[in-house]
């Protein structure tokens, strides 16, 4: 952790802009999942603790672009669906303390979606220098946004003085940190999802970094066993990244990384998918079928490939994780993923996906850390600078 945390900070009596992600779901004005919520309630009971003023501020969805789409369309745009006042109202609830919203009044108050302004995403400086009217110390806890120079994440910073990590942020770095640059061996990676494309820099960065060993998932390995020779039927494929595929391969022999793919999946006849649900080796893939999820040997197989590791990050699920009973594969690994950490591994588990088959299984306690950032963490781990943490004062 190279950064400087609100710990090191003093904050009594001084105005602290907050910079949370509260980008969570909501269906008629009720939160349907709190987790981001309370991922960062642990930095703003540090400040009310420690005598400081808490402005609270994140974004929620995309107003701007979903606007520009209803006028194309022209079909009406509801704004109001896009407010954080019912986050704001979760957040008091949940610390049992008055919020102000849109007005900067008390020591906790929260501001509106910051994306309501194009000058958010635009890092126009002009915003960003109000967003820091007022402000004494800027604390960032937003991990999941923090590969993006928005105003809110990289902007105000050169207009306040003190810019510091939050607890979660602090959080993150040190996890992930330890995973990419000391990792406790054998260290094993699982990658999963649909596109290869997407996982190519990390795929690259946890090969040069040496991993152990890399277990790969999702659709992203049919890609694979097309460019092996493989018939994979209508699964899904990258034609494009099929020499890139190859490459990784190669490269992760020379590297001495054990790269695993499944041996058998879940498949279904595209005529009648359902009712031909069933489990094949990988080789008896005919024209006919898609691949959804990995099988029960390749469940077992990547079970048995993190015993006895010390250090496992899981990115991505195992198939088409939002249908079950396709969601198997990505349980399974859920389960082992957790078995290993019981026996001493550091596990983190990073990805929408990922999160949320942890959760599903109640074993969310059962993992080292998880991750609040999607693409930010998957930034980190291919080693490139996330202009959010960047901005932060150095220790």
């Amino acid at each position: 952790m190279q950064k400087r945390s609100i710990k090191d900070v003093d904050i009594a009596g001084k105005t602290v802009f907050v910079r949370v992600d509260f980008n969570v779901p909501i269906k008629d004005g009720k939160i349907e999942d709190d987790t981001r919520i309370r991922a960062a309630l642990p930095t703003i009971k540090y400040v009310l603790d420690h005598g400081g003023s808490a402005v609270l501020a994140s974004h929620l969805g995309r107003p701007l672009k979903d606007k520009k789409k209803a006028e194309e369309k022209g079909i009406p745009f509801d704004e109001s669906k896009y407010s954080l006042r019912p986050v704001a109202e979760h957040v008091s609830e949940l610390l049992g303390h008055p919020v102000s919203f849109r007005s900067i009044d008390g020591d906790l108050s929260m501001l509106e979606n910051l994306r309501l302004d194009a000058g958010e995403e635009e890092n126009d400086p002009e915003f960003a220098k109000k967003l820091a009217v007022g402000i004494d110390v800027y604390v960032n806890d937003a991990f999941g946004t923090a590969h993006r120079a928005h105003a809110s994440t990289e902007g105000i910073t050169h207009h306040v003085d003190t810019c510091v990590a939050g607890l979660l942020m602090e959080k993150e770095l040190e996890f992930l940190g330890k995973a990419l640059h000391s990792p406790e061996r054998p260290f094993v990676a699982i990658l999963g999802g649909a596109k290869v494309s997407d996982k190519i820099p990390v795929i690259k960065s946890l090969i040069a970094r040496k991993v152990d060993k890399l277990l790969i998932g999702g659709a992203m390995a049919y890609t694979f066993f097309k460019a092996n020779g493989y018939t994979v039927g209508k699964s899904l494929v990258e034609d494009d990244m099929m020499e890139t595929a190859l490459d990784v391969q190669r490269q992760a022999e020379q590297a001495g990384v054990q790269l695993i793919l499944p041996t058998d999946h879940q498949v279904v006849d595209s005529y009648d998918p359902i009712n031909s649900r069933k489990a094949i080796p990988i080789a008896f893939t005919n024209a006919g079928l898609v691949g959804l999820d990995i099988g029960p040997e390749t469940a077992a197989v990547f079970a048995g490939a993190l015993e006895g590791a010390k250090t496992i990050v899981w990115n991505g699920p195992m198939g088409m994780f939002e249908e079950k009973p396709f969601n198997e594969g990505t349980l399974a690994v859920a389960m082992a993923v957790a078995a290993a950490t019981e026996k001493g591994a550091v596990s983190i588990v990073g990805g929408g996906d990922s999160v949320s088959a942890v959760n599903q299984a109640g074993l969310a306690d059962k993992i080292s850390h998880i991750s609040t950032g999607g693409g930010a963490t998957l930034e980190f781990l291919a080693g490139d600078a996330l202009p959010g943490v960047e901005a932060l004062d150095d220790k």
